[in-house]
């Protein structure tokens, strides 16, 4: 294993934090046992040269990987089913009842590989039924890593992954992509977009959103990010709009205009 020296640690754990928020300065063991593999393979013998080739690829790729190991995108389809039950019983009606222009604006921030946008979407097109086509639902999602990105875009997971999902939704939602895997139908595909979105960014959306997901997310920020994070989510949410964390998460410690809904669920007031 490549030893991780001081000035290295400062060196990632600051550009990490300044650029992205992830507060990584208690996790000098997780940085070294995450990276010193991938270093070796690149052909460094020191994390120094290889952060500095991270810094200077144009492309993104390589800090995208760097975020992507230091960090865990693990998510499932229906994980912490109570809040899609909530979203499908009091969010959907909510807008279906008080919006008049027919568009509904959902937002999955840190939408992983997928799985949470796509179950919004079937939600959404189960709840829509006949009147689909009256409305522009397309839900935003949005990551830092292009790499998970690249897979949520694909659309395709294998049947294991797909053992919680109801045969219904199998069956109107996924097609056979290969003997192991299943691919989202292209309908569902398109009602979802895409993007490289970093939440340290300024947030310039032409509406306001009904509802916005960042689950398990702001785990890795430190106080004042979170303070300015939920801020700029409370702002991009029009009057009785909700906002989910992950269950494990709460806003308690955080300054915040929210209302307090239920665990992990909260509501930009009318």
């Amino acid at each position: 294993m490549i030893k991780l020296k001081e000035d290295e640690f400062q060196a990632i754990t600051t550009y990490v934090h300044s650029n992205y928020g992830v507060d990584l300065r208690k996790k000098r063991h997780l940085i070294e046992g995450r990276l010193s593999h991938y270093v070796s393979q690149l052909g460094y013998d020191n994390y120094m040269d290889y952060f500095e080739y991270v810094k200077t690829d144009k492309k993104n790729d390589e800090i995208s990987v760097l975020i992507n190991k230091l960090t865990t995108n693990h998510t499932y389809f229906l994980r912490e089913s109570e809040h899609f039950d909530f979203y499908k019983q009091q969010v959907l009606p909510w807008v279906d009842e008080t919006t008049k222009t027919k568009d509904l604006r959902v937002w999955s921030a840190g939408c992983s590989s997928g799985q949470e946008p796509y179950t919004l979407a079937m939600i959404t097109h189960d709840y829509l039924g006949s009147k689909l086509n009256s409305w522009d639902s397309t839900i935003l999602a949005s990551d830092i890593s292009d790499r998970v990105l690249m897979t949520a875009k694909s659309g395709v997971y294998s049947k294991e992954e797909l053992s919680k999902i109801p045969m219904e939704w199998k069956r109107k939602y996924f097609k056979d992509y290969d003997e192991e895997y299943l691919s989202v139908t292209e309908p569902i595909r398109k009602g979802v977009a895409y993007r490289n979105f970093n939440l340290l960014s300024r947030f310039q959306f032409k509406k306001p959103f009904h509802a916005i997901f960042c689950r398990n997310v702001m785990i890795y920020f430190d106080k004042p990010t979170k303070n300015s994070v939920v801020q700029k989510f409370y702002d991009a949410l029009t009057p009785g709009g909700y906002f989910f964390i992950g269950q494990s998460e709460s806003l308690a410690s955080v300054d915040h205009n929210f209302k307090y809904v239920k665990p992990s669920i909260y509501q930009k007031e009318s």
